[in-house]
């Protein structure tokens, strides 16, 4: 099979460049815990409690523990200290030959939170049954304080040679020679599978009397067994008491050191009848009643030395043998013959069936049990990848019992045409609690069918399944379903997302990992995309590992780590995804790599666990494994800063000067700058949190402008110390001259941070850090502020009209106009022969409220250019205009911007010039005056001037008399 979970398997990489988010998971202050990089200390890390004290338990799969790799765990203090081995692989089983080399104790750990115990597995224990080694696997259960407390092995089995084998020997004088009988006894026993949880042997000696040569549970090994009975010796005797050497044997050799369970086995070797057979048939009744099978051998040296007819001996030898005879009784033709039946007589009795009708029957030999494990209510699930041809299964141990479900339990999901796909079942085990099904076990098959499956389901107690759903994969080799996390990311211990890894997943040209969201709907798991990773990196092995971790960052809401051990040149990295309501973000908040955190570390991200407070400031912190290492990564407590501004009055008032400012009247006012921290953590209420800020007042556009009452335009470099939820203000006074613009308010802009974000508390991630907030102009108008101006526009023209020119340039009496303008229409107007300038007298006035953004546009014909505008009063009111691109006959001018007051007139005069030969017969002015405030339609006829000129000019005549 596979190496577990990719242990020792050489990858290849290719550095890619990657981000480097950073969150409240400090990464300048790690501890990094050193073990044994050859014993692959690190690949699994488990948080633990004793008291109050933390540790770390950290697995260390290939350690070596005297001349074997059994594995082992270590306990190590999370603050300071080294960490002490366990001593785990020296834990051994009794009446069971176990082989412990290459165990991997510590392959998978899993804590108890209930009792604080945990459970280290070694999936590759073996032990040994007559000729073959049985990988079923073993776990130790460990209590709070460290110490071994239970074996948990559900797929051990008792070998078929677990048996009791008593060997009743005839010592009889008649016997001989007896060296024979001592070289049969060595073979037999050479042939014996004796051990631990197999073969024990006994022997009695009888003649007249029956002796114990050994007891059953003397020796343990066939070394030690055949050099005693090298050493027994004949004791004779007259008689030959069959029977009673029977009974002798099932009466007291079985008791002693008998075993409960085992095959008890009797092999009789006797050279004559008994001399006691009428207590025979009691006797085989007895032993018939104590499930005994019997071997018989009937040595015939005796009879045939003498020439007697042994036909009644052999009768009672049968007798005695268990039926049926062909396979029980033997015969020889004298003692040197015993060694020609070893064979024989080994090969039945290994022919037994040894195991119990309760005993589950033959498929979890090589279950590698133990491979993952998972801790539920009522006890522990075990993955067992190599049970049932490596199809695999999950097993349960409970505190009355273990269950094993049946092969055909599978069958729906695992049919019976793809046993040999090995779909390696139990690679890893969780489980999920729903509201309507309650607990639901679920497993990973990363090998079925190539794609990987995993199956959700109920297992009972009659060894059966109920499959409730199945996950499939969707690539070859992706190995879909090899890590497995439910998390319950509201805390109310219903499950709300299933995460499937699929570590090599193979995607744009890369092997990248890739993990899979299910989201709980109607008690049913529905996909909802996958996790983001780095996109920059192949051969990462992102999802590799899985963790489900108390709420990291302190809103509530429990979180995940997925582990990427492969990445960045097989350095690693793990990434951390935030829940939110009942989902996962699946954007990581965080990427934690090995390098940013300690040189030299490799496989970073291999193994994750994050469930405690590790020192004890309230928040809980990771333990990450890597190979030869176990990094503790202190979680910071998170912090939001509410900033406010605040102004005092509201609002800018300029008709209101209450202050000099150089000597100059100003509107004075005052902005209240509050910062209030508020850390999520509930245990650091009483924490403190330094802030540093700058307050900046937007410069303006049009000069003069308000300033700050310090100079300048900023409030900078200012740092508080301030505990949660303490608010702080700071007055910052400001003035305002007059300006040019009075709609556009005044903007603050305030930038504020951590005084030292590299050590103490986070600032939230995607907290505000910069505020901006304006302070508006008061209007002047109403109480609902809204102005209601009204503009009256009134212009004349210089240019004289036919009676006007009659009148005042040939001063005429008006008697004699009136006969002169009789050949003019009314709307002619008269042009001096030196005239080259028009001009305007217009006033602008505002009869109602204050008009905003006030204008006045300008526009004439094309034979005019304008000249000037000149202001003729001395208000406060002026008029400024500005030219506009690609419009030479048109003008906007700004009227006292940017507001017009009430009740105010502006008196101004404008100039145009004739811009070619005065022989032109028309001439156009337009004047137009508004404002952003909305003036009624009402009052809106009187915005506007046209002065249009129908032009006559004057006669130039020059008259000359001649000479």
């Amino acid at each position: 099979m596979d190496l577990p979970r990719g242990l020792l398997v050489a990858w290849t990489l290719s550095l890619w460049p990657g981000f480097t988010d950073t969150f409240n998971m400090d990464t300048r202050n790690p501890r990094v815990i050193a073990g044994p990089s050859a014993a692959f200390f690190g690949y699994t890390v488990q948080q633990h409690d004793i008291s109050g004290k933390k540790w770390l338990v950290v697995g260390a799969p290939l350690e070596t523990n005297g001349h074997q790799k059994t594995g082992d765990v270590y306990k190590c203090p999370v603050t300071q200290g080294n960490c002490t081995k366990l001593n785990l692989g020296r834990v051994t089983l009794s009446n069971v030959s176990e082989r412990k080399d290459n165990m991997r104790l510590g392959l998978s750990l899993a804590t108890n939170p209930k009792d604080n115990s945990f459970l280290a597995c070694s999936p590759l224990w073996s032990h040994e049954c007559g000729s073959s080694y049985y990988t079923t696997g073993m776990c130790s259960r460990v209590n709070s304080n460290f110490r071994f407390s239970k074996t948990v092995a559900p797929a051990l089995q008792r070998c078929q040679t677990y048996m009791d084998i008593v060997i009743v020997l005839d010592g009889s004088n008649s016997i001989y020679p007896w060296v024979e009988v001592q070289h049969f006894l060595i073979n037999i026993l050479k042939k014996f599978y004796i051990g631990p949880g197999q073969i024990q042997v006994g022997i009695v000696q009888y003649g007249e009397d029956a002796v114990h040569e050994f007891h059953l549970n003397d020796y343990r090994s066939v070394k030690d067994v055949v050099e005693a009975a090298s050493h027994i010796e004949q004791r004779g005797g007259t008689e030959t008491r069959t029977a009673f050497g029977i009974e002798f044997a099932r009466s007291e050799a079985f008791q002693k050191g008998g075993r409960k369970g085992a095959k008890k086995v009797m092999i009789v070797i006797t050279d004559g009848e008994s001399h006691d057979s009428p207590d025979l048939e009691k006797v085989i009744r007895q032993s018939e009643k104590d499930n005994v099978t019997r071997y018989a051998v009937a040595v015939l040296g005796y009879y045939n030395r003498r020439g007697i007819n042994p036909e009644t001996f052999l009768n009672e030898i049968k007798y005695i043998a268990s039926d049926p005879d062909d396979k029980h009784f033997f015969n020889v033709t004298d003692e040197a013959a015993l060694k020609d039946i070893v064979d024989a007589l080994g090969d039945r009795i290994f022919s037994l069936e040894g195991t119990n009708k309760n005993e589950t029957s033959f498929g979890l030999e090589m279950s590698q049990t133990g491979f993952s494990s998972h801790v539920v209510e009522d006890g522990i699930l075990l993955g067992a990848v190599g049970a049932y041809d490596w199809n695999g299964a999950v097993l349960k141990e409970t505190s009355t019992g273990k269950v094993i479900p049946h092969r055909e339990s599978y069958l729906k999901e695992f049919p019976e045409e793809l046993k040999n796909h090995a779909a390696y079942l139990g690679y890893t085990v969780t489980s999920v609690v729903s509201s309507k099904q309650g607990r639901v076990y679920v497993a990973g098959a990363p090998r079925f069918n190539h794609t990987g499956k995993v199956i959700l389901f109920s297992m009972h107690n009659n060894r059966s399944l109920t499959i409730h759903q199945a996950l499939r994969g969707e690539q070859i080799g992706s190995y879909f379903g090899s890590e497995i996390t439910s998390v319950d990311i509201n805390d109310d211990r219903v499950t709300d997302v299933l995460l499937v890894g699929a570590p090599m997943y193979f995607s744009e040209g890369r092997e990248r990992g890739k993990v899979y969201v299910y989201n709980l709907r109607q008690n049913r798991f529905v996909y909802n995309g996958t996790l983001k990773d780095s996109h920059s990196y192949q051969n990462a092995r992102f999802g590799s590992c899985i963790a489900s971790v108390q709420d990291l960052n302190q809103d509530s809401f429990n979180d995940v780590v997925v582990g990427a051990p492969l990445e960045d040149s097989h350095r690693g990295a793990i990434y951390i995804f935030h829940g939110f309501q009942t989902s996962i973000l699946k954007k990581p908040m965080q990427r934690i790599t090995a390098s940013e955190l300690a040189p030299g570390l490799q496989h970073f991200g291999c193994s994750i666990h994050g469930q405690l407070d590790l020192n004890e400031d309230g928040l809980v912190d990771l333990a990450v494994g890597a190979l030869g290492n176990a990094v503790v990564l202190w979680a910071r407590p998170v912090v939001q800063i509410n900033a406010s501004l605040r102004f005092e009055p509201s609002k800018i008032n300029i008709f209101h000067k209450d202050c000099k400012r150089n000597g100059r009247d100003a509107t004075c006012l005052a902005a209240f700058l509050c910062f209030v921290p508020i850390f999520l953590a509930p245990h650091f209420q009483t924490a403190t949190v330094g802030i540093r800020y700058n307050a900046t007042m937007d410069e303006r556009r049009y000069m003069p402008r308000a300033h700050l009452d310090e100079g300048g335009d900023q409030f900078t470099n200012r740092a508080v110390l301030l505990s949660s939820g303490q608010e702080h203000c700071q007055r910052i006074n400001f003035h305002v001259l007059d300006t040019a613009d009075y709609v556009k308010p005044v903007a603050f802009s305030v930038e504020y941070s951590l005084e030292d974000p590299d050590n103490g508390p986070m600032l939230d991630n995607g907290w505000p850090t910069t505020l901006r907030v304006s302070v508006p102009f008061w209007n002047g108008c109403n109480e609902d502020e809204h102005c209601v101006p009204d503009l009256v526009l009134d212009a004349r023209s210089d240019l004289p009209t036919a009676m006007e020119y009659c009148q005042q340039v040939l001063r005429r009496p008006a008697q004699d106009c009136s006969s002169y303008t009789l050949s003019f229409d009314t709307t002619v107007f008269i042009i001096e022969s030196t005239r080259r300038r028009v001009a305007v007298e217009a006033t602008l006035e505002n009869r109602g409220e204050n008009a905003y953004s006030a204008v006045l546009n300008i526009s004439q014909s094309e034979n005019l250019q304008f000249a000037s505008l000149i202001q003729k009063d001395d208000s406060d009111n002026s008029i400024e205009c500005v030219n506009e691109e690609r419009r030479l006959h048109k003008k906007v001018c700004n009227v006292s911007y940017p507001f017009f007051r009430a009740k105010a007139k502006v008196a101004f005069r404008l100039d145009f010039e004739f811009s070619k030969s005065v022989f032109l017969h028309h001439l156009q002015i337009h004047l137009g005056a508004g404002s952003d405030s909305h003036e009624q339609d009402s009052t809106a006829d009187d915005n506007t001037a046209l002065l249009r000129f129908h032009l006559k000019y004057e006669a130039d005549v020059l008259f000359t008399r001649g000479h």
